[in-house]
């Protein structure tokens, strides 16, 4: 990597300090938004939309709250030009919502531009052409006056044409490749557009200022924009807009931090496609502000739909890592981010809070159309013992005790790293099930009653099915259990003790069933977990036993000490 030094940096600092916006701390409102999908990332598209896949995104960026769309660049694309007479000639340009069309500053491309706006009510023309030093050199060969020219040229054709068809359309001007212009020469050409185009606070004109290709550290473009938005003529008739690309990775910062700067519009696009790097990713802007209690004026509530339908239109992929749209972004494997997650699901329940605090979640999944069960506690062999424990209380009713809960967690851990991949909920509980829950081999229990004793004893008679014998066997005991246990002990001749007891409810009301835990302590020291189910709670206990039994039993012969 020694080719580094023919590399220099090609972006220029106002000429005076504009470092206002250092003193904010966050975005307090939502900008004006502008979907650009339908140009800008439509014509980075390895294939792009046909018409009918064109409409069903349409429908999608008008659902999710966009008002301005960029539909095309008409002039330059014969499905550009159809999808826009499409939209117009269906009436199917929703009222408060404005269509886009990009033009160069050229006057064959801003006529056709206009003859494919007819009959449109609320449009924006748009029409650029690029400035920077390396463009004015090597691609146009031509002076700062000349390129100058064009733009002013651009503004007086858009404004006399717009006369002349008798509709109200609105301009938007973007000195492209602003990022690689001098700042005092960028501010030159725009302040002679503004005074062509002459803007009212009723009738404003757009002034976008693109990141064309990322030059700088955001903070560059920041200190851009201040300057810009501190010296552009008419700033009160004016909506500074950004159009940011994604060269250097940091489209949102530039961004975030140009919007700190004055900026007050942004073009996009959902998940940041289009040319090279792509565009700014306005999802992740949006849900950035969402975060800091901000009204982004967006909907991504069902963000699942939306990312369907956007990888079955465009063919592009939204990356399992894509910020609040990604398969795992809320995804915790590590065992103390499921513990933590665990545990402020929990406290948040418990105090009923209305807040979202909960540790490594920066949103609630569910606000995204997203679910905690599915969603967020993934287990692996990385995973711990919260994250087991959250599923199977929040997923299906179960609290593990403690003890039994990380036993229970390693057990999983070791068939997931067997089997070298995730368990998802139903396979966790289909072990549980399998392994833990209502054993009935190899002893069977066929049927047991009992008889209440003098001095609070009980006598318990069980019909049992072991090692091929049907046997009748009888228990005395301080309590139910006890009497069982007991008989257990002296008929199978199996030493052990009930080191634990624990019982709960699945679920609340008159139909909830009992779940019972048992936790014994054979000869060997050796402890060893069951679970019993059933309507009735002493039932539910003496299922549990037998399952702890039979669980010893299956996974070493000798260890009960027959």
């Amino acid at each position: 990597m020694m080719n580094y030094n023919k590399y220099h940096r090609g972006y220029y600092m106002p000429p005076e300090e504009s470092l206002e916006w250092t003193k904010k701390e966050f975005i307090d409102h939502a900008p004006i938004w502008c979907s650009v999908d339908m140009r800008d990332g439509n014509q980075a598209l390895v294939t792009p939309m046909n018409l009918e896949e064109k409409l069903q995104f349409w429908k999608v960026l008008i659902d999710v709250g966009f008002k301005e769309i960029e539909v095309g660049f008409p002039a330059a694309s014969e499905t550009e030009h159809e999808f826009l007479r499409t939209l117009i000639e269906n009436n199917m340009i929703p009222e408060d919502v404005t269509v886009q069309v990009l033009t160069q500053a050229r006057p064959h491309i801003i006529q056709k531009t206009f003859d494919s706006l007819k009959g449109c009510k609320n449009a924006i023309v748009h029409f650029y052409n690029s400035t920077s030093f390396a463009q004015r050199q090597q691609v146009f060969k031509k002076s700062k006056e000349e390129i100058m020219k064009i733009a002013t040229d651009g503004a007086k054709l858009v404004k006399k044409l717009t006369e002349e068809s008798g509709e109200d359309y609105r301009f938007e001007y973007s000195p492209e490749s602003f990022t690689g212009t001098e700042v005092d020469y960028a501010l030159e050409v725009v302040n002679a557009v503004i005074d062509i185009i002459d803007p009212t606070p009723e009738k404003k004109l757009i002034i976008n200022l693109p990141v064309t290709v990322e030059m700088s550290l955001p903070h560059v473009y920041a200190s851009q924009i201040e300057y810009m938005s501190k010296h552009m003529h008419k700033r009160d008739c004016i909506v500074l807009s950004l159009h940011p690309h994604n060269d250097r990775g940091t489209g949102v910062a530039d961004t975030e931090l140009a919007l700190l700067a004055g900026a007050d519009r942004v073009e996009g696009t959902l998940f940041g496609n289009g040319e090279r790097t792509g565009n700014v990713d306005i999802v992740t802007l949006a849900m950035n502000m969402y975060t800091h209690g901000v009204d982004p004026k967006l909907h991504f509530d069902d963000m699942p739909h939306i990312v369907d339908v956007y990888e079955r239109v465009t063919r592009m992929n939204v990356y399992e890592r894509q910020p609040y749209a990604g398969k795992l972004v809320f995804a915790a494997f590590s065992g103390s981010h499921q513990d933590a997650i665990a545990k402020g699901m929990k406290f948040r329940e418990d105090r009923h809070s209305e807040d979202w605090t909960v540790p490594y979640l920066p949103i609630d999944p569910t606000d995204v159309g997203r679910v905690y069960e599915a969603d967020v506690i993934r287990i692996n062999s990385q995973s711990g013992k919260g994250g087991i424990a959250y599923i199977m209380q929040h997923n299906y009713g179960y609290e593990l005790p403690a003890v039994f809960r990380e036993q229970f967690s390693y057990y999983i851990k070791d068939i997931s790293d067997h089997e070298h991949k995730e368990l998802k909920p139903e396979e966790i509980f289909g072990i549980f099930e399998r392994d833990f829950l209502n054993l009935n081999t190899p002893i069977q229990l066929n049927d047991y009653h009992f008889i209440r004793l003098n001095n609070n004893m009980y006598q318990a008679t069980l019909s049992i099915h072991f090692k091929g014998e049907e046997m009748d066997i009888v228990g005395r005991g301080n309590g139910r259990l006890d009497a069982v246990a007991n008989a257990m002990r002296k008929y199978c001749h199996l030493t052990f003790d009930i080191k634990d007891y624990r019982e709960s409810s699945l679920n609340q009301g008159s139909n909830s069933k009992a779940v019972s835990y048992i936790q014994l302590k054979d000869c060997v020291n050796e402890d060893r977990f069951g679970v019993g189910v059933d309507d009735d709670i002493i039932a539910s206990s003496i299922r549990a036993l037998f399952s702890a039994l039979n669980r010893a039993i299956i996974h070493k012969e000798d260890v009960l000490c027959q």
